[in-house]
């Protein structure tokens, strides 16, 4: 019975969420419901309900604090001469200008957000691919490649996947360190490649040079938020978070650390209050958002834990998998990730499949922080740039001009590359066994 009932659960959580029939939030929290008192569990639901809210409190604090910090620390300027800079010094080298493209794709994806990556390196880049005559798909893929290599703490996926399988994020993230610098150098290899081929194309001999430089035009608003002045405390700040999240996980929770940095980056960039308050206001939305699909997450896990529907799944499914193929489990997984993005939007993947395939491989000895580290290695990682699924895929299509089916063409191959490298890189180094 309790097989079944989670099995059907689960099937219609993802039916509600893909057929679009309900939101994330409202199926994370109607469905686990209905299942557990038609399962006759009564008031106990209520029991499970909180109890899985409670697990999930320290990861919602920190994803809340991380887009207000990320937030003001952004507009207080302290990307611009970063942004600046790479601009400059990418010059009209096609080579250069893809992998500058790429290296400013990946700082702006530091706050975690694919839509105000795309937002702000495509429009800075387009004029001058276009100046070039470059493919515009090598300027989508080249951004792709750079978000969809990042899956740092206060990432979706990686919050998703702390929250699912209720693991500390530095017990996930801390040993994927070395793995995601070598999908780093294959990023940053293929954007080589990329310039290489565009040069070729051109017939690109260095005649280009008087080709005049577009320029980054900040509104009257923006242009007020900036404190140019304070370019490297917000730097130090933001490498002392960092650092101490990543150094002292264990010790000192992150949802502290962006506390902290959060209220000392509003002290000294908007020492006024109705500023201060304007601010956290402007990014209170998005931070808002992804915490009510969290704490709606919390509802789907802990009815499922609770009530014992989880460990049930597990159990019948352990006898389909032959105990010789248990460690491999991570392995296969790494290797599908990227391509199930096609396939399940991250709230349906990380907190409807997850959770259940974590419980079938821990019933056969397999750690379930592997096999969280397996999803984070292409599941909306690399695969959200080319997903249908994100809505971040179409702002990518849009900024660019280019259609959909051409960018998926083009760009799905480096992004699955991407997530083979850092499977077999998890398998050299360790991380999984083989």
């Amino acid at each position: 019975m309790l097989p079944l009932l989670g099995l059907a659960t689960i099937v219609v959580l993802l039916g509600a969420i893909l057929s679009k029939r309900m939101s994330p939030l409202v199926a994370l929290i109607i469905v686990p419901i209905a299942a557990s008192l038609i399962g006759g569990f009564g008031l106990q639901t209520s029991k499970f309900v909180i109890d899985g809210l409670k697990s999930l409190a320290p990861v919602v604090g920190m994803f809340v604090f991380a887009i207000l910090y990320f937030g003001t620390i952004t507009d207080a300027g302290t990307l611009d001469p970063i942004i600046d800079r790479i601009l400059k010094a990418v010059g009209t080298k096609p080579t250069r200008i893809v992998m500058g493209t790429t290296l400013l794709a990946l700082l702006i994806h530091l706050d975690g957000s694919g839509a105000v990556c795309f937002l702000v390196t495509i429009p800075a880049m387009l004029p001058l691919y276009d100046r070039l005559n470059m493919d515009r798909r090598v300027l989508a893929a080249a951004v792709s490649m750079a978000a969809g290599i990042n899956f740092l703490p206060w990432t979706g996926p990686m919050i998703r996947a702390s929250a699912s399988l209720h693991l500390p994020i530095s017990s996930i993230f801390n040993p994927l360190i070395p793995v995601q610098a070598i999908g780093l150098v294959f990023v940053f290899g293929m954007a080589y490649l990329l310039g290489r081929r565009e040069e070729k194309r051109l017939g690109f001999t260095g005649a280009h040079g008087s080709v005049p430089m577009p320029r980054r035009e900040l509104t009257p608003e923006e242009q007020a938020l900036r404190r140019p002045k304070l370019f490297w405390f917000n730097v130090v700040l933001t490498l002392i978070v960092l650092g101490t999240m990543v150094a002292m996980g264990e010790k000192i929770p992150p949802a502290i650390m962006f506390m902290v940095g959060l209220c000392v980056a509003l002290m000294v960039n908007y020492p006024n209050v109705e500023m201060q308050r304007k601010r956290i206001d402007a990014h209170a939305r998005a931070a808002l958002m992804m915490a009510g699909i969290l704490l709606a997450a919390g509802v789907f896990t802990g009815v499922l834990q609770g009530s014992g529907m989880l460990k049930a799944m597990a159990q019948a499914a352990v006898g389909f998998v032959p105990p010789a193929m248990a460690s491999h489990i991570p392995v296969v997984l790494g290797l599908l990730s990227m391509p199930l993005s096609m396939l399940f939007d991250p709230d349906s993947f990380y907190f409807g499949l997850l959770p259940v395939i974590a419980e079938v491989a821990g019933q056969l000895g397999v750690p379930a922080v592997q096999v969280g580290q397996a999803a984070l290695l292409g599941q909306m990682t690399t695969g959200f740039p080319v997903s249908p699924l994100t809505p971040a895929t179409f702002l990518v299509v849009g900024l660019c001009g280019i259609d959909l089916a051409d960018h998926q063409k083009f760009t799905f191959p480096l992004l699955f590359g991407a997530s083979i490298v850092m499977t077999i890189a998890c398998v050299v180094l360790g991380v999984f066994p083989l």
